[in-house]
């Protein structure tokens, strides 16, 4: 399933999400222009290599890393899901509030991906080492995904009743469905467990699943903590899980 919007309406422009999925198609392009090599060598300078990183160096990377993509379809897919989900989550934190989420939810979401790093035997890195030329050690680490799937984390709290549409494949041809957000959340999160699991035999799979993992419940702790304060919005229906907020300023 691919979603692509949901029915969620907001009731502000949101500003932050709008901003992030400019900053980071822009730099992409920006770098792509320039060919493979020049992004490549971005990606080995700004992205969080774990190794550096649990040696306390290069620490800034953890914050670079986070608007750094490997190609177009990697850009294309974190942008699609932040934009899709993304804009709700602003519209009930607010603007600074989201802000400042979405940069702890890709720390947590590294912080699990390191994690994973260092429970990986290390026999079991060198035998990957050996057969794919992979240690996972001194692998870059960029993308959005760990602090959108924060944003994901988030979503399945606040909205599990909200539509999402997707497309799907029914006898092989592709079908608009609505599904609601807990099913699609719940799927894709199941998937990114699965494939977590796996990587930790060493076999290279080229995504960081438990970063994905990592920021899915960074965001669900966090919701509770940055959401805004009672006081400061009131209920105004509230109907077997939907929420209609009406903000107070």
């Amino acid at each position: 399933m691919i979603p692509i919007g949901d029915i969620n309406p907001v009731r502000r422009f949101p500003y932050v999400n709008t901003a992030i999925i400019i900053v980071n198609t822009i730099i992409f392009f920006t770098l792509w222009i320039q060919g493979v090599k020049s992004l490549e060598q971005v990606i080995m300078f700004y992205g969080a290599i774990p190794y550096y990183i649990l040696t306390g160096k290069k620490l800034w990377t953890l914050v670079t890393s986070m608007f750094l993509h490997a190609g177009p379809i990697h850009l294309i897919g974190n942008m699609i899901y932040l934009y899709i989900f993304g804009d709700n989550i602003e519209d009930y934190m607010g603007s600074k509030r989201y802000l400042l989420f979405y940069i702890l939810a890709g720390l947590g979401a590294h912080l699990f991906h390191l994690l994973s790093v260092l429970i990986i035997p290390a026999n079991i890195r060198y035998y990957s080492y050996m057969y794919w030329g992979y240690d996972p050690l001194l692998i870059p680490a960029v993308g959005a995904s760990g602090a959108i799937s924060g944003v994901l984390g988030a979503y399945i709290l606040l909205y599990p009743k909200a539509k999402v549409k997707v497309i799907s494949l029914f006898w092989f041809l592709p079908v608009v469905i609505l599904v609601p957000a807990w099913y699609f959340i719940g799927l894709w999160f199941l998937y990114q467990l699965v494939l977590g699991f796996w990587t930790l035999t060493g076999i290279p799979t080229g995504v960081a699943y438990w970063a994905h993992i990592g920021g899915f419940l960074t965001g669900m702790a966090l919701t509770p903590i940055l959401g805004r304060r009672r006081d400061e919005y009131r209920l105004v229906t509230l109907l077997g899980g939907d929420y209609s907020l009406e903000w107070e300023y």
